[in-house]
């Protein structure tokens, strides 16, 4: 008989425990949970107070025999999925599925893979925390009620296929109201003034004018003031300052800290440290807490000490301020503080590297700096010139560690430069003075980490909401992670020359340009603006942070889950039946443009099944509408009555190369060229309405190219599998389903067919891995 099974979520977790535990332990995964909701119906009986219908998918039921098999042979079961609620959840559902008695399940948590802290977990047993369990199955039920009811209303009013969440659209409203305070922002130019000094003895000093001139007259007038004033050093000012370093990693700082040092995306950031976790090289990842437990302050206090010297060592103590934190009970640290690096691939090495950095720093002195600031004034004027450096007297804890900021690339110390030495009443000498014509800037578009930060404010979500919810808004085409071309602007740049002279420039620049930033679609903006009018409350960025706090009420058993869901349900429900009471005469977002002069026929544009479209006709039209799809360079919201029209020209037949036509036109994914039954791209510099032959020609002939180093190799006698070099690397490809080729082996091709097959054979056997999704 089996002594002891232990039942964790994930595969990589239980090789981890595996390690720590004797032959009297056998440990198995859930690969997540082994049954949910049901997909094809709400599965919630509204009127039995909210109750959910539980499956267990189609995928999880073999692996749900050999739990139960393998439950029933040992004498004690541990449930040791994670610490917080959807963990608590999977050990419930696995608690009632496998029909586990309270005499012989035992529940143990642990917020790190290490073998005292397993150990520890298993002398320290706990029974299921049922408040816990409701607190997940509210968000469930929640969530799959304002899905469900909320959808359908968006396939009738909008198009089909589009989908609703009570997270996610606060997310994409967050994103579309940024959109509109830039599009409404007016840019006011203004004017700033610097000067470079020599100072007796021939050192040089930048400095510049306190104040922000408003216009060029107001430059001007400044300027030829400057011909004849003299400068004087007016004061000097020397202030110690002091720089503390930012406490250890909650689930929202690290993704905001590895999106702007490493670029990675919120979801890689989660993927990455869960295999940290999992392969016990960090605490749990989701988690608001700041605190660290005496054990790991007391190793990191040693490590600091034993590199670096007492003075570098400051002990704190972090609280977190963010409501209901509930998640586990420390920051995101290193299992093992004094391991410089981990085994693994280079994203986790780097991710690794960052999560130790910052908390070594954590626990650091302070930078002790010396800031000197001085300022020249002008004789005759109001206004000064100053000069400010940065003289780093003790580095402290940007001996290892600084923090990013979303608004600045720079990574060094704020102003460390050298001043030259001045004296107070000393006179400079002006050698140009330039006042160069600025622009106030726009709110800067979200990118993913600025967005979890500004979610995290306002309280919407929670440490393991952020990823999936800012993964779907983007699956879905609610918003775009993309590239802004800049444009070109003209500025006045103003110069007083040592001789007394005044000239005035013209010149150019490239403003605007932005990379990687979230940006709403037409789809988003026109979804979102429905969603706000008749269903304020679900958008409403206080009523989403209040229903966050009340499934903290319910993790701490203050309230009752199945009240609160009602609570909600009596609001949601009639606004939902209103709106699909409501008749409009056209589509939402739908626009009239005019007339077809060709035909007669309306011009309108709007949200098709695949994206933005222009129609020309109508139902009541005598000929089937015709409908051409919007470029994505083009809007609903502005594209003209011609522009509309020229869409219409395509497809459009280019000419013959090998003897075969090649066709321009726009699909789903874009403009492409057809030729030889095959599909090419083309590129943003060129447009489908007049690509040359030549020009198609070479994008047929790279497209070939680029198509024939894809394939390593084929078989003769099994066409259909074959092995291919794609973005990711090389894998085995057969009948549209992807096989990895596992790290063994060194050189794919040279596998032979009876070596893919069994690949292929191994991979099948695995229980398919269901992914966590948390709303």
């Amino acid at each position: 008989m089996l002594k002891n099974l232990v039942i964790v979520e994930s595969p990589a977790k239980a090789k981890t425990i595996e390690k720590f535990l004797g032959k009297d332990y056998k440990v198995m995964s859930s690969y997540g949970h082994i049954r949910d909701l049901r997909k094809k119906d709400i599965s919630i009986k509204v009127d039995s107070d909210f109750q959910p219908v539980y499956e267990i998918p189609a995928d999880k039921k073999n692996l749900v025999t050999e739990l139960k098999k393998a439950a029933k042979e040992a004498e004690t079961v541990w449930l040791a999925s994670d610490e917080d609620r959807e963990g608590e959840a999977i050990a419930w559902h696995l608690y009632e599925v496998l029909g586990l008695k309270p005499e012989n399940t035992k529940r143990i948590v642990f917020h790190e893979i290490t073998k005292n802290a397993i150990l520890e977990a298993i002398e320290n047993p706990r029974d299921i925390d049922l408040h816990l369990v409701d607190a997940q199955q509210a968000r469930r039920v929640l969530d799959r009620l304002v899905g469900f009811e909320l959808s359908p209303v968006l396939w009738k009013k909008i198009k089909p296929a589009l989908s609703a969440g009570r997270v996610q659209s606060v997310a994409v409203r967050l994103i579309v109201d940024r959109e509109n305070e830039i599009n409404s922002f007016k840019s006011e130019p203004y004017y700033r003034v610097t000067a470079l000094f020599t100072i007796p003895g021939g050192a040089q000093l930048r400095a510049e004018l306190s104040k922000r001139l408003p216009d060029e007259e107001s430059a001007r007038e400044f300027l030829e003031a400057c011909k004849k004033a003299v400068f004087t050093v007016s004061d000097i000012s020397v202030k110690p300052l002091k720089k503390s370093p930012a406490p250890p990693f909650t689930t929202s700082t690290l993704q905001q800290e590895a999106g702007r040092k490493l670029g990675f995306t919120v979801s890689q950031t989660m993927m990455v440290a869960q295999k940290l976790y999992e392969a016990g090289h960090i605490t749990y990842m989701r988690t608001d807490s700041l605190n660290l437990s005496k054990l790991a302050v007391a190793t990191i206090s040693k490590l600091i000490t034993e590199e670096l010297g007492d003075k570098y060592l400051k002990v704190r103590r972090y609280h977190t301020n963010s409501k209901g934190a509930q998640e586990a009970h420390e920051a995101i640290r290193p299992t093992y503080i004094d391991k410089e690096t981990v085994e693994g691939t280079s994203q986790e090495k780097r991710l690794y590297r960052l999560i130790r950095l910052r908390t070594m720093a954590s626990q650091m002195a302070d930078a002790e700096l010396e800031k000197t600031t001085i300022d020249i004034s002008p004789s005759g004027r109001q206004e000064h010139f100053t000069s400010s450096g940065e003289v780093i007297k003790f580095d402290g804890f940007l001996k290892v560690y600084l923090e990013g900021n979303d608004d600045d690339d720079s990574q060094s110390p704020e102003g460390d430069d050298m001043l030259p030495q001045v004296n107070p009443g000393e006179q400079l000498t002006a050698e140009n003075i330039s006042a160069t014509e600025r622009f106030t800037l726009a709110p800067p578009r979200y990118t993913e980490s600025s967005l979890v930060k500004k979610m995290e404010e306002l309280g919407i979500g929670r440490p393991s909401t952020y990823a999936p919810t800012i993964s779907t808004i983007q699956h879905r085409e609610y918003i775009v992670k993309g590239e802004k071309a800049g444009e070109k602007r003209p500025f006045k740049v103003l110069t007083l020359k040592a001789d007394g002279k005044l000239s005035s420039a013209t010149k150019t620049e490239s403003v605007g340009a932005e990379k990687g930033k979230l940006i709403p679609t037409d789809t988003g903006i026109i979804v979102n603006e429905f969603l706000t009018a008749n269903f304020p409350d679900i958008l409403d960025y206080d009523f989403t942070a209040d229903m966050e706090q009340k499934f903290d009420r319910i993790a701490e058993g203050e309230s009752d889950w199945n009240k609160e869901i009602a609570r909600f349900y009596g609001l949601f429900h009639p606004e939902v039946e209103k709106a699909n009471e409501m008749r409009t005469e056209h589509k939402v977002g739908e626009r009239q443009l005019g007339t077809d002069p060709a035909t007669g026929e309306p011009v309108s544009v709007k949200i098709g099944r695949f994206g933005p479209v222009v129609q020309i006709g109508s139902a009541d039209s005598k000929e089937k509408p015709r409908f051409a799809s919007l470029r994505k360079d083009q809007s609903v919201f502005d594209i003209t009555l011609e522009e509309a029209l020229k869409l219409f020209d395509l497809p459009r037949t280019v000419g013959e190369i090998e003897g075969k036509t090649v066709v321009a036109a726009i699909g789903r994914f874009g403009p492409y060229i057809r030729h030889d039954g095959k599909f090419v791209s083309i590129p943003k510099d060129l447009s489908p309405t007049s690509i040359t032959l030549e020009e198609a020609a070479e994008l047929i002939r790279a497209k070939r190219e680029a198509d024939s180093n894809k394939v390593v190799k084929t078989f003769a006698e099994e066409p259909e599998i074959q092995i291919l070099n794609g973005r990711y690397g090389v894998y085995i490809a057969h009948n549209k389903t992807n096989y990895k080729i596992p790290k063994s082996v060194t050189d794919p091709a040279a596998l032979t067919l009876d070596e893919v097959k069994a690949i292929m054979a191994d991979q099948e056997k695995a229980p398919k891995r269901t992914v966590r999704r948390k709303k």
